[in-house]
């Protein structure tokens, strides 16, 4: 089966920590889209980017055979896809289940263009494992009130690594690293 996806690269502003940010995102979404195939699917993605930066998708996990112009790191299997231009990734999920993640592979653009990939076995073909009752995806990440591509200039700059973020995020939602809530978030 071939599935189709549209992302559009867009800023958006978001609010988080008690400040609010113009970010990069895929259909407006923090995180982005999750991708859904069935193992031996096509998976066709259509990405259009509207912001000022060059943009690349790299589909981390997914092996890609005969594909590696659709693997996504910019400069190395493909030329990033510039302001105003489009790109269809094209690739095929063979041997594979489970979930994974995608993400912008340029620039630090993948600490907001990032999603999950959930590969379902084959039809008829069992889980290798118990069938889960429930699947929740949780995709962990980090948030910057400064613009994320400040903080890697400055970071280049200096010669230092780069400022430590402000805080660590569940599913795009975070608290202060210095903030010792009353309450914790266990999963």
């Amino acid at each position: 089966m071939v599935r189709h996806y549209k992302f559009n690269v867009v800023l958006k502003n978001t609010t988080r920590l008690c400040s609010t940010k113009p970010i990069v995102t895929v259909n407006g979404r923090y995180p982005g889209p999750t991708l859904v195939a069935r193992e031996d699917d096509t998976i066709l993605v259509k990405v259009v980017n509207h912001v000022k930066y060059n943009v690349s998708i790299h589909w981390h996990g997914i092996r890609q055979i005969r594909t590696g112009w659709a693997d996504g790191p910019a400069y190395i299997t493909q030329c990033p896809i510039q302001p105003g231009q489009s790109y269809v990734y094209n690739f095929t999920v063979t041997g594979q289940r489970g979930t994974l993640w995608w993400h912008a592979h340029i620039l630090w653009l993948r600490a907001t263009v990032h999603g999950a990939i959930v590969i379902l076995p084959k039809r008829g073909v069992p889980y290798p494992f118990p069938k889960p009752h429930k699947e929740e995806i949780v995709i962990l990440g980090e948030w910057w009130k400064s613009d994320v591509e400040a903080v890697i200039n400055e970071a280049l700059k200096s010669g230092l690594v780069p400022n430590v973020s402000d805080a660590h995020t569940i599913n795009c939602c975070g608290r202060r690293l210095s903030d010792r809530a009353k309450s914790q978030l266990i999963i």
